[in-house]
């Protein structure tokens, strides 16, 4: 039987009458504002060019490990998904990969996946039925159809879903020139880079080798010399800057920091490029590491986001057959106390430096970041992340942190998604979300409703365009000029 699919317009909000209420009238002041999402790993080359996505499997289902993963718990292979395996081919036909999440969609009851996926069905295709195995080709073929009409080429939905700026994240070794196609195509949408140095950063990175023999090639130097190598950093972020990128990214499996002489870091150098390196030495680089490229922040002006405690690859046997980030990074304990103490001594009353903290370890929130960004002017708090980006993962953040480092150290929602159609989903969720816990501070009488419409806006726009600098002249001249 086929079930209907509508959206209520309630949802999210609190069951309390008054307080929905509340709730309800703060959406209506933000549900419409643009979408600004400053980190994510969506293909710049979907933008650069502008080619029709040809099904719903390679749209919606292959790049999305948030579906996959959970189908895969369930003892469904990737490869009967339509994910490509490490020779980059699907090893299924799309049409059978979608019916394979049709008829398992029960499993994502009550996960923020379900709440993305209806959105994405409902006002991205208004389709007014629920995905089930019996309307499998029903909407894989109406999804189909669209995604051939002009209205759903990448650039026309990016306009279509109100996104000011998006950011993309690629590597110190790979090239920009999706970027510079994107530049020079004349389209007005802006899509950034972000500088994520982690496959040259980290020697137990898989690509580790061959990604520094790239990072040689791109900027000239000597990269197996210490002096060659930061020198390369610095080649490459003004690269980047030059791509658009205000920021850079950091997804190390500690939050370990190190401030090591410049004779101590140049002879660990030495035993991670020869090979002579342990695995303490290589946690250690990557901690020294931290530290350089926050030093090289406060040169160049980027902000620089950490986000540590993954994990990765954990399903080895899944990781040999189809590579990395297939849905098997599991959270960590994490320490941020101790571990930026260095950094922190060094740089945490420097106020040219912008660190946004990300965490997947939810137990730190009150007793470390909240504490950490509620002192330090260097520090601000990422939204919930990953794993949490959900609507208790997000109520969860602002009940733990907003005691102690209010709402103004946090940057407002960043969506981190692979899945482009989903980011209308996602901040739709956030902004209803943030509302929520504003109406319940106006009910208890702990903020008045201006106060609440003011941080409304706040957390839904105003706290992320300073936060990633989009307004700041050395970035965007033209936004400064107007």
């Amino acid at each position: 039987m086929k079930r209907p699919l509508q959206l209520n317009d309630d949802r999210l909000f609190p069951a309390d009458a008054r307080m929905r209420d509340i709730a309800r009238a703060l959406y209506r002041e933000v549900a419409s504002l643009p979408i600004i999402s400053p980190h994510g790993h969506t293909d710049p080359a979907w933008f650069a060019s502008d080619a029709p996505w040809s099904n719903a499997t390679e749209l919606l289902l292959a790049p999305d490990h948030y579906l996959y993963r959970m189908l895969y718990s369930q003892g469904i292979a990737l490869d009967a998904l339509g994910v490509p395996d490490r020779n980059g081919a699907p090893a299924t036909d799309p049409r059978d990969a979608w019916r394979v999440l049709a008829s398992h969609f029960h499993l994502f009851r009550g996960t923020p996946s379900r709440m993305w996926l209806d959105h994405v069905f409902a006002e991205v295709f208004g389709f007014d039925t629920a995905l089930s195995a019996e309307t499998a080709d029903q909407h894989f073929d109406a999804i189909g159809a669209a995604l051939a009409t002009p209205a759903f080429r990448p650039r026309a939905l990016f306009e279509r879903f109100g996104i000011e700026l998006l950011a993309t994240t690629e590597g110190a070794h790979e090239d920009l020139d999706h970027h510079g196609a994107i530049r020079a195509s004349g389209w007005k949408g802006r899509v950034v880079t972000t500088y994520r140095p982690d496959a040259v950063v980290d020697p137990e990175h898989h690509d580790f080798a061959t990604a520094m023999a790239r990072f040689a090639e791109l900027t000239g130097e000597d990269v197996y010399d210490w002096k060659g190598y930061l020198a390369a950093h610095r080649k490459r972020r003004a690269d980047f800057r030059a791509a658009g990128a205000t920021a850079t990214d950091h997804g190390h499996p500690t939050a370990a920091t190190a401030n090591l002489s410049s004779d101590e870091a140049e002879r660990l150098f030495r035993h991670i490029v020869t090979g002579n390196s342990t695995p303490a030495d290589a946690e250690l680089f990557r901690a020294q590491m931290l530290t350089e490229l926050a030093a090289m922040s406060v040169e160049d002006g980027m902000v620089m986001q950490i986000h540590p405690g993954s994990c990765r690859n954990h399903n080895h046997r899944l990781f040999e057959s189809h590579g990395r980030d297939k849905g098997a990074d599991i959270p960590m304990r994490t320490d941020y106390v101790h571990a930026l103490k260095p950094l922190l001594d060094r740089f945490g009353t420097e106020t040219r430096l912008s660190i946004i903290l990300f965490t997947l370890d939810e137990s730190t929130y009150a007793r470390e970041l909240a504490p950490l960004a509620g002192h330090y002017p260097c520090l601000k708090l990422g939204p919930a992340w990953w794993f949490h980006d959900s609507p208790e993962g997000m109520r969860r953040f602002r009940e733990m942190t907003t005691e102690t480092a209010g709402f103004y150290n946090t940057v407002g929602f960043n969506d981190d998604t692979r899945a482009f159609l989903s980011i209308p989903a996602r901040h739709d969720v956030a902004r209803r979300v943030d509302c929520a816990f504003l109406a319940r501070l106006v009910a208890e009488h702990r903020l008045a409703d201006w106060e609440a419409a003011e941080l409304a806006h706040e957390l839904t726009y105003g706290l992320v365009r300073k936060a990633y600098k989009l307004d700041d002249p050395a970035f965007f001249p033209a936004a400064a000029a107007a």
